[in-house]
């Protein structure tokens, strides 16, 4: 595939959507007006396992203010969520799949689900009678560790799920893994238990469902309003689509969980239409800690073999992924599928299987946050070529580089194919940003100042993934302003300077009068919404092809104003050109005199990139308090071909940000009773910029040839690899002093720890 690299792409233009944001012009969910809507509060489980005995709201349905108070009893014609992804154990049964209701109807599964719903005319009114409702609740014992879910004898979640087992995955080849690990030189081995994360986002999720003549329009943050116009409509409410629009204006980050469709936007959509009155439903920030999806929650086991000369022949993982109470949208591919994209990493491994047991327990369902499944395996797979390195004797760069694929497209024994890069090229560059010929003397310094100095690697990767359920479409509007329509949403990653500067860049135009239009079911006629690191692949690539499109059908109408036949015309700079002469019409011309250009196109591109990096980071710890330092971190990327390099940086800042979070402090634990123990931002530890250094990174493109630009998914990719640097970095820090192993988060507490059990 040739790739066209356009002026105006690779450029790093400053944010077109900046200027709005920064001077308040931001159009968030809360920000709607609907000056007399009803509030609505939801009265949630304080038991992580519990049957409802009995509900008794009469004397809150008595307080004044109150419009409605729904319950299980309300919403027996509502149906379930589903989830749109699936896995299958190997006999080619489908993961068990309970129902999952917007209000829990005779047990509650986990502190946090909904038993009620309030709609009051003020907010203070509603928060009185969800205090005023009764429930007598029998509480039961509940299970909180995946692991602990599958043991004989643990409280059942659900019991259409015997022994609390969702699916008993496996991908691979287990006999091409077995007698490649018999025949191995060396075998290594690591045990890893992932803890859950939060997604942490500004802005909490909310809905604003607003009744007009019949029809309710919901205004809701979210990563894409057709997938939530869909479920709502044929699977909750099961309403005629027509009867409701969806909308997502400005979106204070998603991360994956606002992709679900959750309860309270149903909920609000029902209140709505039986009131005939708009309801309002802000979250607030406990209840985005306890009832939005988490992530990462995953124990597991695993082995890598290497023969005489070091080379990688074979890797395994067992391990017990934790579902939570439900199983949530896209969470079934989630630990699986996430890990078998990435479990081989950079490295040319010929053979692998992977053996995850699904479980439900008494939490809050898992899903999709930055990264989707890869931070975790990644930290596998770099833990296991570090301590094969220390096992063996052999340095960590001189194994990876003996290890990493050599030529492409590489097919992965997962059944993968990786479409292009160059590996040892970022290697070669990411030791050069991390000042590799220094590394002696600054630990050598930090050992003399009583501090423990480390290095950490991380080969990593992220397989873009989404839907390519798209049809953008663009329009040159008779003043001269651009609208471009796409079904994909942004959240924060700039897609209005990205789609503008691609547009820009194919019509010959200025960015500035490029209108990006997204997030209404109204007025776009599809789309599969934003995740995987897929939204540029998609909006980018199709819009692409309809700014392709919209040239070719102005060349007749340009032909006719400049008085000449169509197979004469060029385009090119934005305008027509009868060739070899200086008559032209710009295309903006052309759109005034004719009333306007319009075309669109389906996407006809491939989702799947291999985006790909390598990271080092470089810690000081103290080894009297435990506290970890990150002192230093590099990396070199290859992204594809750059649309922007500011917008890459940015996305490179923050997932590594959210990575190292992970790493160092995020934990979104439970208690053995099933209570959340980081219900708050009091409790629930997230990154500052003072524990970060600059981070220095360097693009090492290689074009993908899986769609039109040559582009690569990003945001996803640093997220991936953060956290196996850190914590390949600590050990390093510590393996002199006999500390081996460390679990995420690596806090000062757990590194004190295992420096006091190892002395």
């Amino acid at each position: 595939m040739a790739f066209d690299v356009l002026p105006g792409l690779g450029s790093p233009m400053r944010r077109l959507e900046d200027p709005r944001l920064l001077t308040g012009g931001g159009r968030y969910m809360a920000d709607a007006a609907a000056p007399h809507a009803l509030h609505a509060v939801f009265l949630r489980s304080p038991h992580a396992h519990a049957r409802i005995v009995a509900i008794d709201a009469a004397e809150a349905r008595a307080l004044p203010g109150v419009a409605a108070i729904i319950t299980a009893e309300d919403t027996a014609t509502l149906g379930h969520n589903p989830a749109v992804t699936e896995i299958k154990d190997p006999t080619g049964r489908r993961h068990i799949e309970p129902p999952r209701l917007p209000i829990a109807r005779d047990r509650v599964r986990h502190v946090g689900e909904i038993v009620a719903m309030v709609v009051a005319e003020s907010l203070a009114q509603a928060r009185d009678a969800a205090e005023a409702i009764v429930v007598d609740y029998d509480p039961l014992p509940a299970v909180i560790r995946g692991d602990d879910a599958l043991a004989p004898g643990a409280p059942l979640v659900h019991e259409e799920a015997p022994g609390n087992l969702v699916c008993d995955w496996h991908k691979g080849d287990a006999a091409a893994v077995d007698a490649a690990f018999a025949a191995a030189a060396h075998v290594t081995r690591v045990a890893f238990r992932s803890p859950r994360i939060l997604a942490g986002y500004i802005e909490p999720r909310g809905a604003l469902a607003q009744w007009q003549a019949g029809r309710v329009t919901l205004t809701t943050p979210s990563q894409g309003v057709h997938l939530l116009h869909r479920i709502l409509c044929d699977h909750i409410l099961k309403i005629p689509r027509e009867s409701l629009r969806v909308v997502t204006e400005d979106v204070g980050g998603g991360f994956g969980p606002k992709l679900p469709p959750y309860p309270e936007q149903a909920l609000a959509v029902l209140a709505a239409m039986r009131l005939e009155r708009d309801v309002r439903w802000v979250q607030d920030r406990t209840e985005h800690h306890l009832a939005d999806t988490h992530a990462r929650d995953l124990v597991a086991e695993a082995a890598l073999a290497l023969d005489e000369d070091g080379r990688f022949t074979a890797i395994r993982v067992e391990g017990v992924a934790n579902f939570g109470a439900y199983v949530s949208t896209v969470n079934p591919t989630i630990p699986t599928g996430g890990m078998a994209k990435v479990i081989t990493g950079l490295y040319a491994i010929p053979a692998a299987h992977l053996h995850l047991r699904c479980a439900f327990t008494h939490t809050a369902p898992v899903d999709a946050v930055r990264g989707a499944g890869k931070p975790e395996a990644l930290v596998l797979l770099e833990r296991l070529v570090d301590q094969a390195a220390r096992e063996t004797g052999r340095d960590p760069v001189t194994l990876r580089r003996l290890n990493l694929v050599p030529s492409f497209p590489h097919a992965t024994p997962l059944g993968y194919r990786y479409d292009s890069g160059d590996y040892p090229a970022l290697m070669d560059q990411v030791l050069t940003r991390a000042d590799d010929a220094g590394y002696a003397a600054r630990r050598a310094a930090s050992r003399a100042r009583g501090l423990r100095r480390g290095r950490g690697f991380s080969c990593h990767l992220h397989g873009s993934g989404g839907w390519g359920t798209e049809t953008s479409g663009v329009s040159i509007l008779p003043d001269g302003t651009v609208e471009a329509r796409t079904g994909t949403q942004s959240q924060g990653q700039g897609h209005a300077t990205a789609y503008a500067q691609i547009l820009a860049a194919r019509l010959g135009l200025d960015p500035a009068l490029i209108r990006i239009v997204q997030g209404d079911s109204d007025r776009i006629p599809r789309g599969g919404g934003t995740g995987g690191s897929s939204s540029t692949i998609i909006s980018g690539a199709t819009m692409t092809r309809a700014a392709d499109t919209l040239i070719e059908q102005g060349r007749e109408a340009a032909a006719e104003a400049l008085e000449a036949a169509a197979i004469d015309i060029v385009f090119e700079a934005g305008a027509y050109t009868i060739a070899g002469t200086d008559r032209r019409i710009t295309l903006l011309d052309l759109a005034a005199r004719t009333g306007g250009l319009s075309a669109s196109a389906d996407f006809a591109d491939t989702v799947e990139t291999w985006p790909t990096g390598i990271a080092i980071a470089e810690v000081e710890v103290d080894p009297e308090t435990g506290a970890v330092t990150l002192d230093r971190f590099a990396a070199a990327i290859d992204a594809g071909l750059v649309v922007n390099p500011m917008l890459l940086g940015g996305q490179l800042h923050g997932g590594y940000a959210a990575g190292i979070g992970q790493a160092l402090m995020e934990d979104a634990r439970y208690d053995e009773d099933g209570q959340m123990q980081a219900a708050t931002l009091m409790d629930y530890a997230m990154p500052r910029a003072g524990d970060f250094p600059a981070l220095d990174w360097v693009s090492v493109p290689t074009p993908s040839p899986n769609n039109i630009l040559g582009i690569k998914g990003v945001g996803e990719l640093p997220t991936n690899g953060a956290p196996a640097a850190l914590a390949n970095a600590v050990i390093d820090a510590l393996a002199a002093d006999g500390v081996t192993h460390i679990e995420l988060p690596m806090t000062p507490a757990r590194v004190w720890a295992a420096l006091a059990a190892a002395t």
